[in-house]
């Protein structure tokens, strides 16, 4: 009989608890994620950063732009293979814990945390009110870049939380489906990024910007758990929860949040750019 799979570690971690395991005879491997709608951010790592951190580049090192955003939308999953030589080139192994961090509220952190957990890394964790949260706590930044202090070992394998296909989102009858994006490109007011403004029929709305309070940290589990209450997300819905965005990045934000108060739910990774790109594609307008 095989052993139990143990269950993953809680998703957040604090500045304390950071500091405590940075200085522990393990330390964990430290990737600093920051980015915005507009690209990554090298810059603002090599000015400040946590002493010990390495860049993850969202757009080069989260993502496959091999792949065309007509088949995979703006920001595609890396292959196993491509995941497993960059996870390896920023040193991560599948014995060291791994937190991930950016600027302030965890939306490009959340993206690195799924898509380690989805390729099998079972201690993944983000640092709550990123590198603000740190700062503000009187931590100590380094500048320039840094390499890893370990090679990584970590071989990638799909598949350890839930992906959903478009064909599956066509039926929306049957998901609960949310929507990450802010509350002016979900109505369809404005689409910065994507050809067609609007959103998926069938979709709510959830703004990754309502899950975390003004200093970018996550509302504690009861505010959470009435938000999504809300929208009839509860423990006992019986329809599947799929979460979407604009490319299937600040998606992942909204499962996590999710995920701390124990519901579960799948990305569906090409989101509206893929959505918006498909021929005769329904396209919802407003509020609902």
């Amino acid at each position: 009989m095989s052993a139990a799979t143990p269950p993953l570690p809680h998703p957040l971690i604090s500045v304390e608890q950071l500091h405590d395991d940075m200085t522990g005879e393990i330390s964990p491997v430290l990737l600093d994620v920051r980015w915005t709608l507009t690209g990554a951010q090298p810059d603002a790592y090599r000015q400040a950063h946590i002493p010990g951190a390495v860049f993850c580049d969202l757009d080069a090192d989260l993502s496959d732009h091999s792949i065309e955003p007509d088949s995979g939308g703006r920001h595609p999953l890396p292959t196993a293979d491509s995941f497993t030589a960059t996870m390896r080139r920023l040193g991560v192994s599948p014995d060291r814990s791994v937190v991930v961090y950016d600027a302030k509220d965890s939306t490009a952190a959340a993206r690195a945390w799924w898509v380690l957990t989805y390729f099998g890394h079972r201690d993944v964790r983000v640092l709550d009110g990123g590198l603000r949260a740190w700062v503000s706590a009187g931590r100590e930044v380094t500048s320039g870049d840094e390499s890893p202090t370990h090679p990584g070992t970590f071989t990638a394998q799909p598949g350890h939380l839930s992906t959903v296909t478009t064909e599956q989102v066509v039926d929306a009858d049957s998901l609960r489906l949310l929507d990450a994006r802010a509350a002016e490109r979900f109505r369809g007011d404005i689409e910065p990024m994507d050809p067609i403004p609007g959103h998926i029929p069938g979709a709510v709305n959830t703004p990754t910007a309502d899950l975390v309070d003004a200093e970018g940290r996550f509302l504690p589990a009861s505010a959470l758990r009435e938000k999504f209450a809300e929208l009839g997300v509860t423990p006992a819905d019986p329809l599947p929860v799929v979460a979407y965005c604009g490319s299937g990045v600040t998606a992942c934000h909204t499962i996590l949040a999710l995920r701390l108060i124990d519901i579960p739910a799948a990305l569906y990774p090409g989101s509206y750019s893929l959505w918006c790109r498909l021929p005769g594609a329904k396209i919802a307008r407003g509020p609902h």
